[in-house]
């Protein structure tokens, strides 16, 4: 297969117009032309926190819901899902494991555990009655499905769940903390580098504590942003741009099962969600997760900080994959070629796999 006369985006080498040839799924030769390119190349997007799409509920899907939901973010430049649990029972988790994993799609690459070693004050849109310390015999077998679990480094056991990590090739990412500066900087000595739907469910910045905001600043976390303008102010994006820069960013949906669907009341894990002009809360108000479709996340990132093409290549796969030590993101030699073909004004033409 060789895709031609394109603009090929590459967060590393950049802009530049060729070809691309592929076979049994791997980039065989990227060649550069002097042509006018009919549309834009980019690494597929990495999604590595959903909850679910379309009426799909992580904690409630089928091996086959998950199939349909990877199949739908896929037509919108997705190639590399990761369904993204809540707190909840080590019952129910072992549940999802076993959906998720008899499960078979290409972009399905592995589950993100958002809690329950989480804050009870930062709690969010998460069950506060699952919400624990942590204790290696209140996990699931994970089977090599899980490869994030977000967790606040003020809890009971976190030094544990940081061995235990590391030991089974999982990456923490900090999130859902009432945290100081203190643990925050204590968790990025330990090798953590990684802060969830930053900087919402964290303790707010103070000049005389200056807690997670000011440790994401000054020690360059990864930080997961939601650019659905309504998580965060487009300036507060700019501000994150020119703070930490494209190399440190990574977009996220945090999509819950009403996204894609109209107005109404829906479940996030058990818990009753009510969607006003697409905006998802809690009965008490809270924001419960969103209905941000991925690539509208991406033009909003690139309207809101007027960025290059190559970086917002990074922000929307590279930095991800690199971030959880995986193979992809680049347009090159050797790597898989999950790609997506995009129009000028960033509407997806194709997604290849």
């Amino acid at each position: 297969m060789i895709i031609e006369k394109i603009l090929i985006v590459d967060p590393i080498d950049g802009e530049y117009c060729g070809d691309v040839e592929i076979e049994e799924g791997i980039i065989v030769n990227v060649r550069k032309k002097e042509n006018f390119p009919r549309y834009v190349l980019m690494p597929g997007f990495v999604d590595p926190h959903t909850h679910g799409r379309a009426g799909i509920d992580c904690m409630s899907a089928s091996s086959v819901e998950f199939e349909i939901w990877a199949e739908h973010v896929r037509k919108e430049g997705v190639s590399f899902l990761f369904p993204t649990t809540i707190s909840s029972s080590k019952k129910l988790l072992e549940k999802v494991i076993y959906n998720f994993s008899k499960a078979y799609h290409p972009i399905l690459s592995f589950l993100h555990f958002e809690g329950p070693f989480i804050s009870k004050e930062k709690a969010g849109a998460q069950n506060k009655q699952y919400i624990m310390g942590f204790s290696k015999n209140k996990l699931p077998h994970l089977k090599n499905n899980v490869k994030i679990i977000t967790a606040a480094p003020e809890v009971k056991g976190f030094e544990k769940l940081v061995k235990f990590a590391k030991d089974n090739n999982i990456i923490i990412s900090l999130g859902h903390s009432n945290g100081t500066f203190k643990d925050f900087k204590s968790a990025f000595e330990q090798g953590i580098d990684r802060i969830t739907h930053f900087p919402n469910a964290l303790r707010t910045f103070y000049h005389r504590e200056i807690g997670p905001i000011g440790a994401a600043f000054l020690y360059k976390f990864y930080v997961e942003l939601i650019i659905d303008n309504v998580h965060l102010s487009p300036y507060f994006v700019k501000l994150m741009y020119k703070i930490l820069g494209p190399e440190r960013i990574i977009l996220i949906t945090d999509s819950i099962s009403a996204t894609g669907l109209k107005d109404g009341i829906y479940e996030l894990g058990g818990l009753l969600v009510k969607v006003e002009n697409g905006i998802a809360k809690t009965e008490e108000g809270i924001l419960a997760g969103s209905t941000l479709r991925y690539i509208d996340a991406v033009k909003n990132f690139k309207k809101a900080t007027n960025c290059s093409l190559k970086e917002l290549s990074m922000v929307t796969s590279y930095n991800a994959l690199k971030n959880l030590g995986m193979r992809g993101g680049r347009i090159k030699e050797g790597y898989p070629a999950k790609l997506v073909l995009l129009d000028e004004n960033l509407n997806v033409v194709s997604t290849i796999i």
